[in-house]
């Protein structure tokens, strides 16, 4: 505001200075007759040092403003500049689809290998019988007190409903939905947390003893649960026992069976978690 009422104020003062000095230069000039006085002339200097004075005093003044508003936009826009940067190196493609999980045909693999160990009845499809005939399997030939037993079922169920929603004979998983369903939950944080969340109670079902940790034999019962056969359970077992104690613990049990849901790696030993890949 300052700057607006000096500029306006300045330029009717500035004309009237301009033409006094032209007047007064031009009767200097056509009289020949005698010398400038000394008064004149110091007016006409007084006059020409206003006169650069106040334009000086503009100029700076426009040129200092001008600068204020060129450098907050200068600054407001390198930092812009960085953030998109970050974006669209956050946002490419190539950035999205190595950070999603489940794009291998790897792990398509694995999730078909899952889709038939868990489709009990055979028919191509699980339902929630399948779920329910697993869950019997598991509570018959395992070991399972009845708490247990009620605990596992209500795990199932509540499994089932969370994912695959309402419980009738007409709600079927195939393959791909399976494929697809599977794909979402590896790549949802929340969800992943509660993946691997029924695998402690199959590790009770087959830890006859109680020992804290399942043997091979024991091992062999959870496979049969799972309607494999012994020779798979031992193939199996020969590679999930990474320090090869003979051991498998709780912990590594279920960290084995969280990793065959997220892990892409071919050569991880959660692989054969479930029993030998599908060829397709």
């Amino acid at each position: 505001m300052s700057f607006a009422l000096l500029r306006s104020h300045s330029r009717p003062a500035l004309a009237v200075i301009e033409r006094q000095v032209r007047a007064l230069s031009s009767t200097l000039a056509i009289s020949d007759t005698s010398a400038p006085s000394a008064a004149a002339k110091t007016i006409v200097k007084n006059n020409n040092n206003y006169l650069k004075k106040g334009q000086q005093t503009f100029v700076s003044t426009s040129v200092r403003k001008y600068s204020k508003k060129t450098a907050a936009p200068e600054r407001a826009y390198n930092s812009d500049s960085d953030s998109d940067s970050d974006d669209e190196r956050d946002n490419t493609p190539r950035q999205r689809q190595r950070k999603e999980r489940g794009n291998s045909e790897f792990w398509r693999r694995k999730m078909r290998t899952l889709h038939g160990v868990l489709d009990v009845n055979k028919d191509g499809v699980i339902s929630y019988d399948d779920f329910m005939l697993l869950t019997e399997k598991f509570a018959s030939l395992g070991h399972l007190d009845a708490k247990a037993k009620n605990e596992f079922r209500d795990i199932m169920r509540t499994t089932w409903e969370q994912q695959w929603g309402e419980i009738t004979p007409y709600n079927l998983v195939t393959v791909e939905q399976y494929l697809t369903e599977m794909h979402h939950v590896v790549n949802d944080k929340d969800l992943k947390k509660k993946v691997h969340r029924f695998l402690p109670y199959l590790y009770k079902a087959v830890d006859k003893d109680r020992s804290g940790s399942i043997s091979l034999n024991e091992f062999k019962l959870f496979f049969r649960c799972l309607g494999l056969t012994e020779e798979n359970a031992a193939v199996s077992f020969a590679v999930i026992d990474k320090n090869g104690d003979g051991q498998i613990t709780l912990d590594e049990f279920v960290k084995l069976g969280k990793d065959f849901f997220v892990s892409e790696k071919e050569t991880h030993v959660s692989r054969m978690f479930w029993g030998p890949l599908v060829d397709h």
